[in-house]
């Protein structure tokens, strides 16, 4: 293989083959030793050559695909990445001019923004030969006009995927396909609130949620979050409350995990005030410590929450493909809501889904998508610079963000426009919260951040360059 030569990779047995491979190829890129466009040999070759199993080699290219020091070509190779010195380097000063990367594609994320997965990674080769097989010789009756809750099989589907992954049982008949989990809160607030009626979210929260429960007439009532999640006793001062939208897996935007306690305390709010409960599992997948949480909804015993779910986080957002997941006494309501809306989905959006399922290309992705947002957020951990004013980063075991306590509104705004001139996006804390309520302005400035949506090369590259603008 011109270029390559395997006899440097020396891996010793017992000690993590993967592990060993994943370093050896990294130090030889980084030295230098190995080229930017260097073709390295398929999986398959370089197990041979080297005398050890096929998952090794996988295992150890994905990790370094992730990180971005290698690039993959369908149906050509994989070859090395054209990754700069500064990764050499992350403890260069604050006045040293940072190396540029390789060229970003126009309108692709930049560090760090909020809301995107790995997009780099998702495997569009796959999903488009899927496409061309459904395209191919379409089912006449997919072609038509369907009945709304979504295609059958990816119902069927997406049930045993959440009994294997979440330990929530449900019937397929009772999982809504949607249009993202937009939709699926605007259908649960529109079957659900009255116009003028109280519905009670976390403070700070997901905005978005917010105004979809405004769309069905709601009145917004905050409710504080700690580092256990909703308080959830102080839904008890809210007698009109018999709504609340929670996101317990990982709070957004402050990432903490509601607490078993405060999970069961609020079933039982939910019981005894005949209430309902909209539960967010946007993220759910992304645990890096231990199996992903039992959602609420698996620990409901008394058919009261609705369990929203989204592809967004896995796939990429522009997909429009989410769920719901509704008490069987709601779902005639639902449907003869989702009829007179929009009336049903794209079918074949939904079938090259059911066939991305059912063929193991799902769970492989997620998989994938794990190793690589952890290792994002190791890299941005890892070279994160300390700035007067803003609170060090914790070590977040979920999501694809973390949140960092500001001092004052000022200085979270400074900041926010320092980064944004060096082409660094943060998010200001302040903007999730409710205008009404009751935490003083200067307690609600932090700073959001997503470390999952660009490769580990041009997370430590924005590093350097954020580290300056803060130092000037």
């Amino acid at each position: 293989m011109l270029g390559f030569e395997p006899s440097g990779l020396l891996l010793e047995s017992g000690q993590g083959l993967a592990r060993q491979l994943y370093q050896g190829l990294r130090e030889r890129i980084l030295a230098g030793e190995l080229a930017a466009g260097v073709r390295l040999p398929a999986s398959r070759e370089l197990a041979r050559l080297l005398g050890v199993s096929r998952n090794t080699v996988t295992a150890a290219y994905e990790q370094l695909l992730a990180e971005g020091f290698l690039d993959s070509r369908p149906g050509d190779g994989t070859y090395v990445a054209p990754v700069t010195r500064v990764l050499a380097a992350p403890e260069a000063t604050a006045s040293a001019t940072p190396v540029p990367l390789a060229s970003v594609p126009p309108g692709a994320p930049c560090a760090f923004r909020v809301g995107l997965p790995a997009v780099d990674l998702f495997p569009f080769a796959t999903w488009a030969r899927l496409q061309q097989r459904f395209w191919r010789q379409p089912e006449p009756a997919l072609l038509g006009y369907r009945e709304p809750g979504g295609e059958p099989r990816l119902r069927r589907l997406l049930s045993a995927y959440l009994r294997q992954a979440r330990g929530l049982v449900c019937a397929p008949e009772q999982i809504l396909i949607t249009s993202g989990a937009q939709q699926a809160i605007e259908l649960c607030a529109r079957l659900l609130l009255a116009p003028g009626a109280l519905a009670a979210m976390e403070d700070p929260g997901y905005r978005a949620a917010g105004l979809a429960l405004q769309s069905g007439g709601a009145r917004l009532q905050g409710v504080a979050v700690d580092g256990a999640g909703l308080m959830v006793e102080q839904l008890a001062g809210l007698p009109d409350c018999r709504l609340v939208y929670v996101t317990p897996s990982h709070q957004y935007p402050t990432g903490a995990v509601l607490s078993l306690p405060r999970r069961l305390a609020l079933l039982d709010w939910a019981r005894q005030r005949d209430g309902w409960i909209i539960e967010d599992d946007y993220d759910g997948e992304y645990r890096y410590q231990g199996a992903p949480l039992a959602p609420l909804a698996a620990l409901d015993r008394h058919s009261r929450v609705l369990y929203v779910g989204t592809f967004s986080k896995i796939a990429f957002p522009g997909l429009r493909l989410g769920y719901l997941v509704a008490p069987p006494a709601l779902l005639p309501a639902l449907l003869e809501l989702q009829r007179a809306g929009i009336r049903h989905l794209d079918s074949a959006t939904q079938t090259v889904m059911a066939d991305f399922i059912e063929q193991g290309h799902f769970q492989r992705h997620i998989r994938r998508m794990r190793r690589a947002a952890r290792s994002r957020r190791d890299a941005l951990l890892a070279g994160w610079p300390a700035v007067a004013g803003c609170a060090p980063p914790g070590l977040p075991v979920a999501g694809l963000h973390l949140c960092l306590p500001v001092t004052h509104l000022a200085r979270e705004a400074e900041l926010v426009t320092r980064a944004a001139a060096v082409g660094v996006e943060l998010n200001a804390l302040s903007r999730y919260w409710l205008p009404e309520g009751p935490t003083p302005p200067d307690a609600r400035a932090g700073l959001v951040l997503g470390f999952a949506a660009v490769p580990e090369a041009r997370i430590v590259e924005a590093l350097a360059r954020l580290r300056r603008a803060w130092m000037e």
